[in-house]
């Protein structure tokens, strides 16, 4: 994938809508190519004036990087349209290499007329993320630092945003580097014990080491586990509002958007599909998803219903099992227990709502909670229809998901596959440790710390492959 970096590349880099669109063009004959469309006006005064014509004859080719010039786009001797060049030289560009863009109207015949021109004057239609990519070969930036263009580009949050900016602009790879490069001092100094090993000479101090490893482990785990929360930030976190039917889960679902999104009846089984929406709450994106009530029917499109249910169940971080408060301690219980059962040993998050405590008894609520059987931080209580408890669910939820987090921390970990490469880092340092323990012989050691390292090289694309580099290119939009 992404071969042939020789290829000039064109794409739009503007989305639809609005009234001025851009199209980037990037490599060797980029210059070339587009000044055989383009002729610039040289509308200045005096000796500026006479520069800029001189400046423009022939093309692009001799324009000034960092230059924008006026001018218009020619289909033989026909104006397309009036537009904006700006020229940018190689390596002072965004790929690194030559780079045009193009600034025109943004009526799709505009765009569509700009592009065919240039393709049929030698550019080749970009791939998704190939010009992130030749950012990366050129050495613009890392490979986590081009991960970090297309979750700015997809952020819904301001959470999100933030995390995405902080990763592109490197302060996330410097820290990664750290790691390596301590990790491949002490790989070096055991390497050297190898080639010495007849006489018996030590560089690298055992229990120097062992601290060292150690202190590289506990942050490389903090990191690690703050994917769980850095992912919360960046996809959002599925909640799925379930029970049986008529015991409010609409009523709560409107309560927390402040919406009347779902239908609302006193009639059982009102909700026959899902319906989901999101909300911003401190900073994360959560989906609730009202599912229909879950009980025993004959009907064949309420059973579809909450067969729809117990897949969403699947589907979902945090499930709230609503329950009404007149129920009763044994059948809440009972319904607590099913759901429970469901979703162990899945690492998704089970709170219990207590629903319409405003139709109890006030005396009947104090002698409820202790008879249920679910931690008192997993059991809130609440009115959906009077809006009471609301914010203590709405707290319970970001505690959920910023447990174990700890803010002293300033790096996320919001990519599955730095996860992953962490995870792997953090095995390798448990062997390299366990070696020192049982003091297995140097060439073992080595063997697991360099397989440490290679996969923190993995996160920055010190190492990499073409499969991974298309992997992470393919989901990136056209133009970026």
């Amino acid at each position: 994938m992404y071969q042939d970096t020789n290829r000039t590349i064109v794409a739009p880099a503007t989305g639809s809508g609005g009234a001025i669109a851009m199209i980037r063009v990037s490599g060797k004959d980029a210059f070339e190519i587009v000044g055989k469309i383009f002729k610039a006006k040289a509308e200045v005064e005096d000796n500026a004036k006479a520069e800029a014509e001189v400046e423009v004859e022939g093309g692009l080719g001799r324009v000034q990087g960092f230059r924008i010039l006026y001018g218009e786009i020619i289909d033989s001797r026909e104006i397309v349209d009036d537009v904006l060049v700006s020229v940018f030289r190689a390596p002072n560009s965004y790929t690194g290499e030559d780079q045009v863009e193009i600034s025109c109207h943004a009526s799709p015949y505009i765009q569509n007329k700009i592009l065919q021109l240039l393709t049929e004057n030698g550019a080749s239609p970009a791939r998704p993320g190939e010009f992130t990519q030749r950012a990366f070969l050129n050495g613009k930036m890392d490979l986590s630092q081009a991960e970090a263009v297309a979750d700015v580009i997809n952020s819904e949050t301001e959470a999100s945003h933030r995390l995405a900016m902080q990763q592109m602009r490197g302060s996330y790879s410097k820290e990664i580097n750290e790691l390596r490069d301590k990790m491949l001092h002490f790989a070096s100094m055991i390497e050297l014990e190898l080639d010495f090993g007849e006489e018996d000479v030590e560089f690298a101090d055992r229990e120097e080491m062992r601290s060292m490893v150690k202190e590289i482990k506990s942050y490389t785990d903090s990191l690690r586990d703050s994917f769980k929360y850095g992912n919360a930030i960046k996809k959002g976190v599925p909640v799925a509002i379930v029970g049986k039917p008529n015991v409010g889960k609409s009523t709560l679902l409107n309560a927390l958007l402040k919406d009347d999104k779902a239908i609302v009846s006193e009639i059982p089984g009102t909700t026959r599909d899902v319906i989901e929406d999101t909300i911003i709450i401190d900073g994360i994106l959560f989906r609730f998803i009202d599912t229909a009530g879950i009980h025993e029917t004959a009907d064949v499109i309420e059973n579809l219903g909450i067969r729809k249910t117990y897949q969403k169940i699947e589907q979902a971080d945090i499930v709230l099992l609503l329950a009404e408060a007149s129920d009763g301690a044994a059948a809440i219980n009972k319904s607590f227990s099913e759901i429970r059962n469901q979703v162990s040993d899945t690492g998704k998050k089970l709170m219990l709502v207590i629903n319409k405590t405003d139709l109890l008894d006030k005396t009947a609520l104090p002698a409820l909670r202790p008879s249920l059987e679910c931690h008192e931080k997993d059991c809130i209580m609440l009115s959906a229809t009077e809006g009471s408890g609301i914010n203590d669910l709405i707290l319970s939820l970001t505690g959920i998901i910023k447990a174990g987090y700890s803010s002293s921390q300033e790096l996320i970990v919001t990519n599955l596959r730095h996860y992953e490469a962490l995870k792997e880092c953090s095995h390798g340092l448990d062997r390299v440790l366990n070696g020192l323990e049982e003091e297995l012989p140097e060439d073992l050691i080595a063997v697991d710390l360099r397989q440490a390292i290679h996969y923190l090289g993995e996160i920055t694309g010190e190492i990499s492959t073409d499969e991974i580099l298309g992997n992470i290119f393919k989901n990136f939009c056209i133009g970026k």
